[in-house]
């Protein structure tokens, strides 16, 4: 499993991708947050840290080219919570400004949908049924003049029912992201 996993951070550090432009996004926040607001703060809580390397360059293009929105763009991570669980993931996303996208004339606010899949050992926190999950994330961010940007997201972990349970889990996540080239 190692050797693989370097063979990969290999690839993905030696990619053209590396080199292109893009932002590292910094994340901290509150793993299984539903359970927080339905039963209250509990002892077995866990806070959630995410690291993400977001690239610029298009993986392939879905739809006209005037719209920047149709872009699919990978990215890889790594997640951690405070209960040692930690999943790594790579996927896609897709960043549209929500100015250009609402009214046609653009603004500091972006919207960021992604999914990936990935490897979760679930360490001592929730057992999620599989080592194999999912993860569809919706994000909010706001662009500072010096170009680093912070947001809050919204995500859903999940095997997609190929465990042998599915409980899931929603994370609540505010981001700090700076941009690399």
């Amino acid at each position: 499993m190692l050797k693989k996993l370097l063979v990969c951070l290999f690839i993905l550090t030696n990619s053209n991708h590396v080199k292109s432009s893009g932002y590292d996004v910094f994340s901290y926040g509150y793993f299984d947050y539903v359970r927080w607001f339905n039963d209250g703060p509990k002892a077995d809580e866990a806070y959630d840290f995410r690291y993400e390397r977001r690239f610029g360059n298009s993986v392939f293009d879905i739809g006209p080219e005037s719209e920047n929105f149709f872009y699919l763009k990978p990215f890889a991570g790594i997640e951690l919570t405070s209960d040692s669980a930690s999943y790594l993931i790579g996927g896609v996303y897709l960043e549209d400004n929500l100015g250009t996208l609402f009214v046609g004339k653009k603004s500091n606010f972006l919207l960021t949908p992604s999914v990936g899949v990935g490897l979760y050992d679930d360490g001592s926190g929730k057992k999620m049924g599989n080592i194999i999950q999912f993860r569809t994330t919706i994000e909010l961010s706001y662009e500072l003049e010096s170009k680093n940007r912070i947001g809050i997201s919204l995500g859903h972990i999940s095997n997609g029912n190929i465990g042998h349970v599915n409980p899931g889990s929603e994370i609540l996540n505010f981001s700090y992201q700076i941009p690399f080239n």
